[in-house]
């Protein structure tokens, strides 16, 4: 059964049994009704939170028709009644969860999160339902062991091997009392995920801190108190300046405010979320789902979670994590602790006689980067407007692999924010949907992500192209100003651009084979970030945004100089986020309640995580782990970013836009999602195994 994604077809499959009757309430449902907007992306002007429910048990019910219809079927199970049976079938079901999930993250209010409160354990039930069905299984173990003789296409046999392991992984082969109590650990996983997300929604939002005074805005650059003078006259006080925990907006405070204290304020506020003891604590709900992520783990006879989720990962055990994390752990701590050094003797000969502490870090490393390379970020970030940097990316998608963008005004969006455009292949074919969201607002979760409202397959012979979203929270306009990015903002772009073009590229027939290894997602995204950095790429579109003069030479200088300048602090601080991840999930058998906060404390200390250094996400707010897909593998960054190390050597070898490497990595990576074994593909692409030593070389730690 392929992930919970959307196909452009309404219904999949067609069965002897009898349709499940649409009420006529239904009729005008727009998460239900077909899809007659351009490309059938989604109505979004149409649709409203009453839709929801209502859609989501017709595709409920829809889904389990088409399920109990492959299970019942009385011809013998084959690979096509069985297993691409499977693949197609919940088309309703995904497209109702995609728009769901999208507008969740970046779009919520009240309501959704009430209904993503009932959904979830609604959800894992019904997955649960269907890896469950003992009629179901029996049929695709049936054709499972007949693989060797069936003559598939590697693609095929992907496919039927993973929906096997999926059913195992599922819980097909527990006794009946192990399902009963299967069943309910994910249903309260679900909902558990669901609280802790919106714990930290809540904590991020609720946090406002306004000033006033030159005081306590000393240090700050002008475009930073624009900004914040916007966000408090939006709030209901002109005059002021509002600073949030939103990364736009914390980032610059933290590196510029000359005002220790309030650095300080801000950096507790920021590194305490959900985590004071109050009703929107994630202490209790992550100590829960680490307790039942074990069970189980137990139940389905793996030693740990960690083991469970890598054994589908390309590092197949915590022993080849921690053997990689520790190859990169030791040399960062060692250039971390010569760059702490940097930071104290630089708060010396700013006249402070304090010890540096976390919330200095941002601060001094900014006046060592002027002083030492005579950098100024916000002089930098005028080059980068944001309309120029997404077509800068454009620009590089279309010379590496021919595609061209067109805005199209007259899709649907979800906020008036977001951008939609159409992308063409070098044969002007229509290739994808892309839309783009870039700024913060109160109803979207942090960070930066790349979603699909539609993902890529052939479908009763007709190719599915698919509907792709950028979400961000990027700096906005202010002052009159563009949006002006950092050049940590600019690679975000580039990193999730690159997650895009793996969905647009595309040339899977079956969606169960489109997703990859966890570990080998992070390649696509990352290996695009390295063209950020190319002075030929740079010249396209880092333009001043008042003059329109091209980036400079001497600051492209610059900028390769301090290429390598405080690596030693963002590898340890990632690092101590995996490690810290890697501990929770390698528990055999925690007895809860755990105390979250000894057990953070003390794995930092006992990994040699200096004090001045606080891991980027503490537990309480480590959603990539207890609320989304990364559980014992935020590693995967790391892992994937030796790979595009790797890879990006081969494009410096031949040339930056070398038209037969883009196209081997084309068509033996990005066209290829998890057909085959990644490994396989990567070596295809790069004639061997990826060597270590480009990312050592990169982040200055041989």
């Amino acid at each position: 059964m392929r992930r919970l994604l959307v196909l452009v077809s309404l219904f999949a499959a067609t069965s002897a049994l009898a349709r499940p009757t649409m009420p006529d309430s239904l009729a005008a449902n727009p998460l239900v009704a077909e899809w007659t907007t351009p490309f059938g992306v989604p109505p979004f002007d149409q649709i409203k939170e009453p839709h929801y429910l209502p859609a989501f048990r017709f595709a409920f019910a829809e889904h389990t028709r088409e399920v109990e219809a492959i299970a019942t079927n009385k011809a013998a199970p084959t690979f096509e009644n069985t297993i691409v049976a499977l693949d197609e079938a919940g088309a309703l079901l995904n497209r109702v969860s995609a728009v769901f999930g999208g507008l969740s993250g970046a779009e919520t209010t009240p309501a959704l999160q009430s209904i993503g409160k009932e959904i979830a354990p609604l959800q894992a039930s019904h997955r649960d339902d269907i890896m469950l069905n003992a009629a179901l299984f029996a049929r695709v173990h049936a054709v499972w062991e007949k693989r060797a003789s069936l003559k598939l296409a590697p693609d095929q046999l992907t496919l039927l091997e993973r929906t096997h392991r999926d059913f195992v992984r599922g819980g097909a082969m527990l006794s009946d009392a192990q399902k009963e109590r299967f069943r309910a650990i994910n249903g309260e996983l679900a909902a558990l995920s669901v609280k802790f997300r919106d714990n930290l929604l809540h904590d991020t939002n609720a946090f406002q801190l306004f000033l006033s005074t030159p005081e306590e805005l000393a240090g700050l650059p002008e475009r930073v108190k624009a900004g914040a003078a916007d966000a408090a006259k939006a709030a209901g006080k002109p005059g002021q300046y509002l600073f949030t925990l939103q990364a736009p907006s914390y980032g610059p405070f933290m590196q510029y405010a000359a005002n220790r204290e309030l650095r300080k304020k801000m950096f507790d506020a920021y590194t305490t979320r959900a985590d004071q003891g109050d009703a929107y604590d994630n202490k209790p709900v992550l100590s829960r789902i680490v307790t039942l992520r074990a069970e189980r783990a137990k139940l389905l006879g793996y030693a740990t979670h960690a083991d469970y989720v890598l054994a589908e990962n390309m590092a197949h055990t915590p022993a080849e994590v921690d053997d990689l994390l520790q190859r990169l752990w030791k040399p960062a701590l060692k250039v971390a602790a010569r760059e702490a050094a940097d930071l104290q003797a630089a708060a010396k000969a700013d006249g402070k006689a304090f010890a540096i502490e976390p919330w200095d870090w941002s601060y001094y490393t900014e006046k060592i980067r002027q002083q030492r390379y005579d950098m100024d970020e916000s002089a930098l970030r005028a080059y980068f407007t944001l309309d120029n940097v997404r077509e800068g990316v454009f620009r590089t998608a279309n010379r590496l692999y021919g595609l061209t963008f067109t805005e199209r005004k007259d899709l649907p969006v979800y906020h008036s924010e977001v951008r939609a455009f159409e992308v063409k292949d070098e044969k002007d074919q229509h290739l994808a949907v892309f839309y783009c969201d870039y700024h913060p607002r109160a109803g979207k979760r942090g960070g930066a992500w790349s979603g699909t409202y539609r993902g890529t397959s052939v479908h009763g012979g007709k190719s599915i192209r698919p509907v792709i979203v950028n979400v961000c929270n990027f700096s906005r306009p202010t002052g009159g100003d563009p949006a002006l990015l950092s050049l940590e903002e600019t690679e975000t772009l580039f990193h999730e651009f690159g997650h895009a073009l793996h969905s647009m590229l595309s040339q899977v027939r079956y969606e169960g084979v489109a997703r990859t290894p966890q570990d080998f997602v992070e390649l696509p995204s990352q290996v695009m970030e390295n063209w950020t950095h190319q002075r030929e790429v740079l010249q396209e579109f880092a333009k001043h945004y008042r003059t329109g003069e091209v980036i400079p030479a001497a600051m492209l200088e610059k900028l390769e100089a301090a290429g390598r300048f405080n690596q030693g602090f963002a590898t340890t601080e990632y690092l101590a986020a995996c490690l810290l991840d890697m501990k929770w999930h390698t528990l055999a058998e925690p007895v809860g309640p755990l105390d979250v906060s000894a057990f953070e404390r003390d794995a930092m200390t006992a990994a040699g995580l200096p004090s001045t250094i606080v891991p980027r996400y503490r537990s309480t707010y480590f959603q990539h782990v207890f609320a989304g897909g990364y559980s014992s593998g935020y590693y995967s960054y790391v892992w994937a970013e030796v790979l595009d190390a790797d890879a990006f050597e081969a494009f410096k070898e031949k040339g930056i836009f070398d038209p037969a490497t883009a196209r081997s990595f084309r068509t033996n990576v990005l066209e290829r999602g998890g057909s085959e074994d990644v490994m396989t593909l990567y070596e295809r692409f790069r004639g061997r195994k990826p060597s270590v030593e480009p990312l050592l070389e990169r982040r200055g730690l041989k």
